[in-house]
């Protein structure tokens, strides 16, 4: 077994008991010692609960115990330094002699030491800073599937460690409290901390990573589409200033959920200009992943072998999923090859009426769908885009992301649109390469007309709320 010694630091018995430890560790082939050493200012409570987890009853500073490491079971407790000295007496024949000047001296060595050495573990760990990720509408159900995701080392990397923050409303307090004691009770290694926040003032400090949940319940027969739209941007209205405030300048953006995604992100570089618009993106992977599955199945072969669907436009509205681009891999056909063998998608779909009716009816449904999903899929497509914006999106693959436009494939410049973008070097870019022909070409126009519409609609109320001759936001 070994002999567990615990004091406080500046206790000249916990000093007296420790030196003769050590003296017969030196000498004797199988005593082995093992040292607890606590703040004074933490002493007490310490020595409550270590006594209070082992059935132990001892009042004063050391406490001394045989840890039985070859038979299980809790410790076998000694006592305090008298009965130390009876034990090594008793069985070794040995005593100490030491006096009580050289006790008060090796106590004081021994809490300047202590002090020493937390002070240097305090520095290392500061050094090592968790990154800071906000999670705002954190009480929906795609939190709750997110927060694994981002802990298991997959998304910001194996050694990188991260504190969560959760944002929600007063309301949802209860929920959030039972979301962190979860988490917490998983003991995620990565995890550094995890907590919840309703107070609004207090959001955002120091964040690298925003995650913009917020929906709002559509009911198109309780109030108007406008009204829902005005909504949403009153939100963003209080989150982007103070995501210019209290984040880092090089904070990255996300905006997921059910509802008015492409929006969220537009209004957050609107009411936040200092934001920067390439750190800002709406999530279109749960869409893609979506019809992806469709695929597979018409197709009976494996979904992650379906790559390259692209999504364009209004993420969260009307889109248009282009099967140009798409690609099979390891489908089970007359040809194989190796592994990055593929075949043009649409060239093993014969059933062209399928293509053009069913698929564009099943999709038109998929959105109804989308909105009645657990979080599961939203959450991993969120935990997906992340992963590939800080360590790459995998070689020649396609990833559907909404940015702000600047006049790329022709779509009117100033709107959040999904289109083809690659992930590198921490940076997306969009794949300006690709070839679309002008029946596409004509649908990006009508789908961004919609998106403008959109827009101009949430850049109303706030021009009608500037004072008079103030400056006005243009579209």
């Amino acid at each position: 077994g070994v002999a567990v010694f615990a004091g406080k630091a500046n206790c000249p018995y916990y000093a007296k008991a420790e030196f003769l430890a050590d003296y017969l560790q030196a000498n004797l082939p199988n005593f082995r010692v093992h040292k607890i050493t606590q703040h004074p200012d933490k002493w007490e409570q310490w020595l409550r609960d270590i006594c209070e987890m082992n059935g132990w009853e001892h009042r004063c500073s050391p406490i001394i115990w045989r840890e039985l490491v070859d038979r299980g079971g809790k410790g076998l407790l000694l006592g305090g330094l008298n009965d130390f000295l009876e034990y090594a007496q008793h069985y070794y024949g040995i005593t100490s002699r030491m006096l009580s000047e050289e006790m008060l001296s090796i106590a004081k060595e021994n809490l300047q030491e202590y002090i020493e050495v937390e002070k240097e573990e305090e520095e290392i760990k500061s050094l090592i800073k968790p990154l800071q990720i906000w999670i705002t509408g954190a009480s929906t159900p795609i939190c709750y599937h997110l927060i694994p995701l981002l802990a298991n080392g997959e998304v910001f990397g194996m050694t990188t460690e991260i504190s969560i923050h959760l944002l929600d409303t007063d309301q949802s307090k209860e929920v959030l409290c039972g979301i962190v004691m979860e988490a917490e009770d998983m003991a995620l290694p990565l995890l550094r901390s995890i907590s919840e926040h309703t107070e609004i003032d207090e959001a955002f400090i120091q964040a690298d990573v925003v995650i913009v949940l917020d929906d709002v319940l559509l009911n198109c027969e309780v109030q108007s589409l406008e009204n829902y739209i005005r909504e949403m941007s009153e939100i963003c209205q209080v989150y982007a200033p103070l995501i210019e405030k209290n984040a880092k300048s090089e904070v990255r953006v996300v905006s997921s959920g059910k509802t008015f995604v492409n929006l969220k992100a537009l209004m957050i570089m609107t009411y936040g200009p200092s934001i920067k618009p390439k750190n800002v993106i709406a999530i279109a992977t749960t869409w893609e992943s979506a019809t992806k599955a469709m695929l597979a199945r018409k197709l009976n072969t494996n979904v992650a072998g379906v790559k390259n669907v692209i999504v364009w436009g209004n993420i969260t509205g009307s889109n248009y999923t282009d099967l140009s681009h798409a690609k099979l891999y390891g489908y089970d056909c007359a040809i194989w090859g190796p592994a990055d063998f593929s075949r043009p998608l649409l060239n093993m779909i014969y059933d062209s009426k399928w293509i053009h009716s069913e698929l564009q009816s099943a999709q038109s449904s998929l959105s109804s769908q989308l909105c009645r999903y657990g979080g599961m899929l939203p959450a991993h497509a969120v935990a997906t885009v992340l992963r590939y914006w800080y360590h790459g999106s995998p070689p020649g693959e396609i990833v559907s992301v909404g940015i702000r436009t600047e006049g790329q494939f022709c779509v009117p410049e100033g709107i959040v649109f999904s289109m083809p973008v690659r992930f590198q070097n921490g940076n997306w870019e969009v794949m300006t390469e690709l070839k679309i022909n002008k029946k596409t070409q004509g649908v990006l126009g009508r789908l961004a007309h919609e998106l403008i519409q959109e827009k101009l609609v949430a850049l109303k109320e706030i021009q009608e709320m500037q004072p008079y001759g103030g400056d006005k936001i243009t579209s």
